[in-house]
């Protein structure tokens, strides 16, 4: 199954990726630059940066080819060379290297550099749900090889992100009602919904957006068992006994598995995951388990994010590392 993702080449997305080494496996553009957002006029879109994240199997290599291409874009850090680069990628936050405020084509944009495998690993098992979560919502499919694992990996991001929705929305809801949810999920615990950011952020993303999320999602959920979607009405029913939700708790990503069971499971008790989830999905607060475990996930990694940029904000000179 390919992933339904919004294709986009047009000419300024081109001249943008023709300045960079062209060894990526992904590449994608999202954000407010990218999707209209509601109460956003076209000429403020225009003005908005563009966001990317390049996932590149070889980011030592990458960034070897991107300084001697792009010396500009980086910060101090540069002088550390790439494998020191690439080591504070892989290793602190989300494994994701920023470049922000660069120039191009009379654009500002800035860009994330992920390796494959830790993309990969995000999108299976959201770790951080930092990439995943961005997946979750419309993106401008830029660069898509046919890297097998990373195709599936895209596809199985986009189903758990259903399955953890279905979890924390009641019996019978609305197409809108889904999309809001899933839009939200890489936004619970994060902290700038709490310092900064505009709190109706999520409901902007889906309200002008509908149609691109249905694209995303349609061929899934007439896919999916534990629902009735009935699209021409926009509304769907999801199983809500305890064999669906077991079911659909099995199913979701391993680190949000984790973070559940330690919620529910008394310390030195050391059940195994199944058990627990089975003792989950009989509970009436089964989704309000769901979103503890999120927020445990999306707060785990906004933290490392929030107190790196505190650390960092001492040294104006050194990139965001988000």
């Amino acid at each position: 199954m390919t992933l339904p993702a919004l294709h986009n080449t047009g000419v300024l997305y081109r001249r943008i990726l023709s300045q960079f080494p062209q060894d990526i496996s992904l590449a994608f553009a999202y954000g407010s630059g990218v999707f209209k957002q509601h109460g956003t006029s076209q000429g403020q879109m225009e003005k908005n940066m563009l966001d990317f994240v390049f996932a590149v199997d070889d980011p030592v290599t990458w960034h070897t080819m991107n300084l001697l291409q792009n010396r500009k874009h980086y910060s101090i850090l540069k002088l550390l060379g790439p494998t020191m680069i690439s080591s504070i990628q892989n290793e602190h936050g989300a494994s994701v290297y920023y470049n922000t405020l660069v120039p191009v084509d009379g654009r500002i944009i800035k860009y994330g550099v992920i390796s494959t495998e830790s993309l990969i690993d995000d999108l299976m098992h959201w770790k951080t749900m930092y990439v995943a979560g961005r997946l979750h919502k419309p993106v401008k499919m830029l660069v898509q090889g046919e890297n097998g694992k990373l195709r599936a990996a895209l596809v199985a991001n986009l189903k758990s992100a259903v399955t953890a929705s279905f979890l924390m929305l009641p019996e019978s809801f609305t197409e809108e009602d889904l999309f809001l949810q899933i839009a939200g999920l890489s936004y619970a615990g994060d902290f700038r919904m709490v310092i900064g950011e505009d709190k109706s952020k999520v409901a902007n993303i889906v309200q002008d957006n509908i149609q691109h999320f249905r694209i995303l999602y349609s061929n899934i959920l007439r896919d999916c068992p534990q629902v009735v979607y009935k699209p021409q009405q926009g509304k769907l029913e999801v199983d809500k006994s305890p064999e669906g939700q077991f079911t659909q708790l099995m199913a979701l990503p391993r680190t949000l598995q984790q973070r559940i069971t330690k919620l529910v499971d008394p310390p030195g008790k050391n059940r195994d995951v199944e058990e627990i989830l089975l003792q989950v999905a009989q509970d009436p607060d089964c989704g309000a388990v769901v979103q503890q475990g999120l927020w445990k996930t999306v707060s785990y990694s906004s933290k490392k994010l929030m107190k790196m940029w505190k650390g960092w904000r001492r040294k104006p000179s050194v990139s965001q590392i988000s």
